[in-house]
């Protein structure tokens, strides 16, 4: 799963570690229950994980690009994927798509920077300014240390707590790109 997604994001540092901390929590595998995985947080309340290498639009809550079908980097790497782990009130969840087109990477990055406006104000990381990383809130998303892989580009939106992110690669004649929805909870927060 290291390779279903090529963006380079603090968030994924998370995701490490929280695969990481899967190891340790092995008994919870033996108590774990299938549920549901959409793109509504799970349960705020009990216990739970999904380990799923199946993921739609619907689970990172933006469209796929008219005419895309799955990519996979090599036969035995997958498309998409879904981690979700909750607890105490306390929680994370990651859904990632890879798709590919034949259309440019400029016509892709519109129809995505569109479709990120439905989150909030759309950062551009692929070439940041000063202002789209100063924030003396905590609380606003910032292009920090997150970049597109050399030659891509990297769009984000939401807040920290609920990031949907967009990287773009050209491939070939035709483009390469990633959709990803990366949220983190925990008991005080108030929604």
């Amino acid at each position: 799963m290291h390779k279903c997604a090529s963006v380079r994001t603090r968030g994924w540092g998370d995701f490490f570690r929280v695969c990481g901390l899967l190891g340790a929590v092995g008994l919870l595998a033996a108590f774990y229950v299938p549920q549901p995985y959409a793109a509504q947080e799970p349960e705020k309340e009990g216990l739970g994980l999904v380990i799923s290498g199946k993921a739609n639009a619907e689970d990172v809550g933006l469209p796929i690009y008219a005419g895309s079908k799955p990519h996979k980097d090599s036969s035995n790497d997958s498309d998409a994927a879904r981690l979700g782990l909750w607890g105490g009130g306390s929680g994370f969840k990651l859904a990632v798509v890879k798709m590919e087109t034949s259309d440019s990477p400029e016509k892709v990055a519109a129809f995505y920077k569109k479709a990120l406006a439905k989150y909030g104000k759309v950062l551009d990381c692929s070439n940041p300014t000063p202002e789209s990383d100063a924030s003396k809130n905590d609380d606003i998303l910032t292009c920090g240390d997150d970049k597109p892989e050399q030659g891509g580009m990297l769009f984000k939106s939401g807040t920290k707590e609920k990031q949907h992110i967009v990287g773009i690669e050209p491939h070939g004649q035709g483009t390469v790109y990633q959709l990803v929805a990366l949220g983190h909870w925990k008991n005080s927060d108030k929604n």
